[in-house]
């Protein structure tokens, strides 16, 4: 089955990233365009310190296609790069704060960086690669009492600086996959891309140029630039939140009369555990978008009491899309006639087609369980350096292939199974995780669980249940399978369960199962 939403996106026209930052400037150019921490900018004085920025990289050598690389937790400099890299032809390749040493180096020398802008807090980490990085000619610290990038802005002219000609396919963002199989590869978003994916959030979560939007997700994230990137090209004021304590975000979101955010569901775990949660005056809110995993249905049945105002939107997107390409709007999260779409990932933003398709790329029909293709000008260019896996990817008639397996239901709402390298075969019955794995969560004992096959010399793989129990709740693994075995197949139940304090996750909150599967694995051939 293929859904397409044809809805009018304005997403045929590519306009340079940097037109909306002037189009602002022009209409109100003494608005509030963004904040950082306790420093507000007007969108004249945002302008400004973009140009600045491409004027010092033009003034530092770099040229069309080159790379900087950016290492820190949030900070506005970070979208400053971004946004001047667009008018400069380079990129902006972001780093994950949370990497070790040897990933960083990675990444730096994969994107053969120029220039590291680097936050305080991290400048001894690049201080001590700086042997193991050989393109990188110059290190600018960002923040702190030793600070280089406003000298460094402030040091140059935009005088003289003209924007490079602009090319719609020029990548000026490189954000890397999170890489929970082998090393991350550099998606490189363009112009035409994040052009399309702004345009498409603009209606898809009702950005105005009154919208409020906070911006709470790693920049590193696509749900950080990408969110930031949609919000400002409409002309919506950016709240840059540099770190996530759920007390005092709760508190910008009231002070700052914030109208729109995303946040992971963990974040919301987090908000929902503070006393005073449900006594702040939330009326601005409009918009709460949530993803990047799963929501567990207890904790978005509380968000649903908590905040009863609020439009909640589930999203469905992925790095190599610039950002969301389905999204569960509000009035399905409160649709009482259908509650099982509190699963679904929704339906296509505007300019988006899905497809379900077999192993050989055939059309799957209605509520066939297959992988996820996505055709729309979202998608990345490709990854930096790296044809062979862009070729794995981009596919066709400009498909793009998600690695995600799933089904459209006859209403056109895509259903997430799992990724299709997690799907278990055991006794030749494919069994796809999430299914399990939603059942096991409705356990008032279980707090998080992942589920991954097993080797079994029988049936090929079994179902393996690897279960967080919440606090002072307590069971055992029968009583866990005897619960499944009552809301499940049988093939489908697991057959043993781990207990363990904590699952382990990467930057982004995804689960890492390939950990969890590595010690019944070791040599041994797990299905591909």
């Amino acid at each position: 089955m293929t859904i397409a939403n044809d809805a009018n996106a304005d997403a045929d026209t590519v306009v340079p990233i940097g037109n909306h930052i002037d189009r602002w400037v022009q209409s109100k150019p003494d608005e509030h365009a963004v904040s950082y921490g306790t420093t507000d900018y007007t969108w004249a004085q945002f302008r400004t310190r973009i140009r600045a920025n491409a004027a010092a990289q033009v003034a530092d050598g770099i040229r069309t296609g080159d790379r900087i690389a950016f290492l820190d937790k949030n900070n506005l400099a970070c979208l400053e790069t971004t946004l001047a890299a667009s008018l400069t032809g380079a990129a902006n390749a972001v780093i994950n704060f949370r990497l070790s040493p040897d990933e960083v180096a990675y990444i730096v020398n994969d994107a053969r960086a120029r220039i590291v802008i680097v936050g305080s807090e991290f400048a001894d980490l690049i201080a001590g690669l700086r042997d193991e990085l050989p393109t990188v000619e110059r290190v600018i610290v960002t923040g702190g009492v030793d600070d280089d990038y406003e000298k460094w802005i402030a040091g140059a002219s935009d005088a003289d600086f003209e924007p490079v000609r602009f090319d719609p396919d020029a990548s000026f963002l490189q954000l890397y996959t999170s890489g929970t199989t082998g090393h991350p590869k550099g998606a490189m978003l363009t112009h035409r891309s994040l052009g399309a994916h702004n345009a498409a959030a603009a209606v898809g979560f009702g950005f105005t140029p009154s919208s409020v939007n906070m911006v709470a997700m790693p920049l590193f994230h696509v749900g950080g630039s990408s969110w930031s990137l949609a919000g400002i090209s409409v002309g919506a004021q950016t709240i840059v939140v540099r770190d996530v304590d759920p007390s005092a975000v709760l508190d910008e979101i009231v002070e700052r009369k914030v109208t729109h955010a995303f946040f992971v569901p963990a974040v919301f775990g987090f908000f929902l555990e503070e006393p005073r949660v449900a006594d702040r005056d939330y009326s601005a809110v409009r918009c709460l978008g949530y993803g990047g995993s799963p929501m567990p249905l207890p904790t978005m049945r509380a968000c649903l009491e908590t905040w009863p105002d609020a439009d909640f939107y589930q999203v469905y997107g992925m790095t190599e899309m610039s950002g969301v390409f389905s999204v569960l709007g509000p009035e399905d999260h409160r649709d009482l006639a259908h509650p099982e779409r509190l699963v679904s990932a929704g339906r296509p933003l505007p300019g988006v087609t899905v497809t379900v398709v077999d192993r050989d790329g055939n059309a799957l029909a209605p509520g066939s369980i297959g992988e996820f293709w996505v055709q729309s000008k979202q998608h990345m260019l490709g990854y930096w350096g790296n044809p062979e896996a862009t070729s794995k990817t981009l596919v066709g008639d400009d498909w793009l292939r998600t690695g995600d397996a799933g089904l459209l239901d006859d209403d056109g709402y895509l259903y997430i199974s799992d990724r299709v390298k997690d799907m278990i075969i055991s006794g030749g019955e494919n069994i796809y995780p999430a299914e399990v794995e939603r059942v096991i969560i409705e356990n008032p004992a279980v707090a998080d669980v992942a589920v991954i096959g097993v080797p079994d010399e029988k049936w090929g793989e079994t179902v393996k249940a690897v279960v967080v129990l919440a606090d002072d709740a307590s069971t055992t693994d029968v009583e866990l399978i005897a619960y499944c075995r009552e809301r499940l197949a049988g093939y489908k139940t697991p057959k043993s369960v781990e207990f363990l304090s904590a699952l382990p996750r990467n930057s982004t909150g995804k689960i890492l199962k390939r950990e969890l599967r590595k010690p019944y694995w070791e040599g041994r051939t797990l299905h591909s």
